[in-house]
């Protein structure tokens, strides 16, 4: 299987934001949340993620606004959030502290009450009684019929009105995997035409990289959440690792993350799901090879589970703790050659130490660059850890201690329950 286009030049340096609109200020507006933009790109955010934007239909709503992946017209805005110009007016702004925007496309469903329930009733999936209904009995959406070449023209169109429009650098494909691929295919063909973008699919499936640029990676979230549970070790992690590298094809990336909008809703916050080691997969995710993603608070850091139906605000405490811990796991992101993603050449090499079940180490190079993750995945005190890799010379220091450590000399580490370190070559 051959990927048939390429990823916009930057997406090997990027990491994604996800944006929970409603819940992100107490607006819960596009204007309100452009306050905020200052603040994350000196995080170092480099794409935004809004999830979807536009109306959501009324009829079977469920809980007090509904779902966003409800929608009611795919080119319009919610009234909750704005108008297109307020959103418009939030690209421009984004663009202009170096960042990209991305949309959420939900192109599998709409809510019940979409217009083209009227405009274009054929364009829907209907059962034996001739009614429409949702295959994954979702209450609030009914499925869309592919089979149909005119919803393919019109869906289209739909998703060029927002990059003319609002010049928005690519899509973040809802449940991609529900949609055939030939669709998405005559959509990137069709919309790249206009500008290069991003395209990022809500989906685990290798084939679907014949288009797509990034796809899910959920079997490692849920590996990361065993390891916390002590149903897994090191060798579970590394099994996952190795389906991915074995079977996906060469230069495909992968968003890498702890949490969402569907893990927090739904099974609670990283804190949550994976305690103590959320943190040190915090750093994995934004090391290893992939694209890095951030859900809203995560900086703060949230704890709370969000509601996904009704207003339920981030209690923003005013402190951003774990601001300059993303800020700088971001910027040597972007900054250095050794963690861009889909590089053969910086591909991760796994380094084998004396505790092997409970240490998970490796090494990033690119020419001279160089960076060492060391991770204790374990609840227990580490005080001698011996890496004897031969992958591991020079000097390095630790970029959150500034400590140098040179591993011609030595390479014993002391590691505390869950601790991890980060160490880049001089």
């Amino acid at each position: 299987m051959e990927q048939q286009f390429k990823p916009v030049a930057w997406a090997h340096t990027t990491n994604i934001y996800e944006v929970n609109l409603r819940q992100y200020t107490q607006e819960g507006t596009f204007t309100a949340f452009g306050r905020e933009l200052p603040r994350l790109a000196d995080m170092g955010v480099e794409t935004l993620w809004f999830m979807p934007i536009t109306p959501i239909s009324t009829e079977k709503r469920l809980g007090t606004l509904g779902s966003y992946y409800a929608a009611a017209d795919y080119t319009a805005t919610n009234p909750e959030f704005g108008t297109v110009d307020d959103f418009r007016a939030l690209v421009v702004q984004a663009h202009a502290l170096g960042m990209k925007v991305i949309i959420d496309w939900v192109a599998n469903h709409t809510g019940w009450d979409h217009r083209w329930t009227k405009e274009h009733p054929e364009f829907y999936r209907r059962n034996l009684n001739g009614e429409c209904y949702d295959q994954h009995g979702w209450q609030d959406v009914i499925d869309l019929n592919y089979d149909v070449p005119e919803l393919h023209t019109t869906m289209i169109d739909c998703m060029r009105f927002w990059i003319v429009q609002c010049d928005i650098d690519g899509f973040r494909c809802d449940m991609a995997m529900l949609v055939p691929l030939d669709f998405w295919r005559s959509a990137r063909w069709e919309l790249d035409r206009i500008k290069p973008l991003f395209w990022l699919a809500e989906c685990e499936e290798i084939d679907y990289h014949e288009v797509f640029d990034v796809t899910y990676a959920w079997k490692l979230l849920h590996k990361m959440e065993d390891v916390w549970k002590g149903a897994t070790d090191v060798a579970g992690l590394e099994e996952v690792l190795q389906y991915y590298a074995t079977l996906f094809p060469p230069n495909a990336l992968r968003a890498l993350f702890t949490t969402n909008h569907d893990e927090n809703s739904h099974s609670g916050s990283e804190y949550d799901r994976m305690g103590d080691v959320a943190q040190a997969f915090a750093v994995f995710c934004c090391t290893w090879n992939g694209i890095p993603l951030i859900y809203s608070g995560q900086e703060m850091p949230n704890y709370k589970r969000l509601k996904f139906f009704d207003k339920d605000p981030i209690e923003w405490t005013g402190q951003y703790k774990l601001h300059d811990f993303y800020k700088l796991l971001l910027t040597l992101k972007k900054t250095n050659p050794a963690l861009h993603a889909g590089y053969p050449s910086a591909r991760p090499i796994r380094l084998l130490s004396d505790a092997n079940n409970f240490v998970f180490a490796f090494l990033r190079k690119h020419g001279h660059n160089q960076l060492l993750v060391v991770l204790n995945l374990s609840p227990h005190d580490k005080p001698l850890v011996h890496i004897p890799d031969a992958h591991l010379k020079g000097v390095f220091y630790n970029v959150f201690s500034r400590v140098e450590r040179d591993f011609d000399r030595e390479k014993y580490f002391a590691l505390r329950p869950w601790e991890w370190q980060v160490y880049v070559r001089k």
